[in-house]
């Protein structure tokens, strides 16, 4: 099966989902997103496939989320908001043939393996 887990290595979620799919046999192609960051465009189709808006999708907890004054925001701005700071992206994203999920709880990747 492939697989992609849009990864942060800092975050325990993160690496507690990409162990998860390793253990089910799975070697997923890794995006340090924090590396690349994202284009409005990826962050639109992600969100679209995981069936969340970019509010939903916004990492809430994050203090520049407040410092931005996001809570207010349209998802448009919010979307511009992830493409400048990616840390602003709620996280694991994964993708597989079987769909897309974000991995809060972890076990809603289950649904796509």
């Amino acid at each position: 099966m492939d697989a992609t887990i849009y990864h942060n290595p800092r975050c325990s979620t993160s690496r507690k989902t990409l162990d998860k799919l390793t253990e089910a046999g799975i070697e997923p192609t890794v995006v340090k997103y924090l590396d690349t960051g994202w284009t409005k465009e990826q962050l639109t189709e992600l969100f679209a496939a995981a069936g969340l808006t970019p509010g939903q999708a916004a990492r809430k907890r994050e203090a520049l989320y407040k410092e931005l004054n996001l809570a207010e925001a349209s998802d448009d701005e919010i979307l511009d908001a992830m493409v400048e700071h990616p840390v602003l992206v709620e996280r694991p994203f994964v993708v597989t043939d079987k769909g897309t999920r974000l991995a809060r709880p972890i076990e809603n990747v289950d649904e796509i393996l």
